[in-house]
């Protein structure tokens, strides 16, 4: 094969509300949590469920929509990359943690009522929205333009 591709797609539910953080020079990065249910048979022909969680890093302005508009407990959908942190602890020991940096989301389920977040609505996609604009300015991709 010619090539790599990196490419994550998941659909889940957010285990935490979404930690923005500024950077000195302007930026943003959002950390949280994603929850992604699967279902499978066990041995017994018996269904069975297991949560997968999923850390998940996103930067910029989808940082700021995303913490704006999303919180614990709330569905999404993420289009990202695979990325392997790698440091030293304070004992010496080698760690690692595989992570998704989200490139793109989609809200996926509506605004809820009494807070949670606030906002959202389903299919927005934020793809095409500029690093340097404010929420108000980003267009919806139209379904036609969609995929799947």
């Amino acid at each position: 094969m010619a090539g790599n591709v990196n490419k994550v797609f998941l659909m889940g539910n957010l285990t935490r509300d979404i930690e923005l953080r500024q950077f000195p020079s302007g930026g943003a990065v959002g950390k949280f949590g994603l929850a992604v249910n699967e279902k499978f048979r066990d041995r017994n022909d018996q269904w069975q469920e297991r949560a997968n969680f999923i850390d998940c890093e996103i930067f910029g302005k989808r940082a700021e929509v995303m913490a704006q508009y999303l919180g614990k407990g709330r569905a999404v959908f993420i289009e990202g990359k695979l990325r392997l942190d790698q440091w030293e602890d304070q004992q010496g020991q080698k760690r690692s943690k595989l992570k998704v940096v989200v490139d793109d989301f989609q809200f996926v389920d509506g605004p809820r009522d009494g807070g949670g977040g606030g906002g959202g609505g389903g299919g927005r996609s934020y793809a095409n929205a500029p690093s340097s604009s404010g929420p108000g300015d980003y267009e919806p991709v139209p379904d036609d333009d969609i995929p799947f």
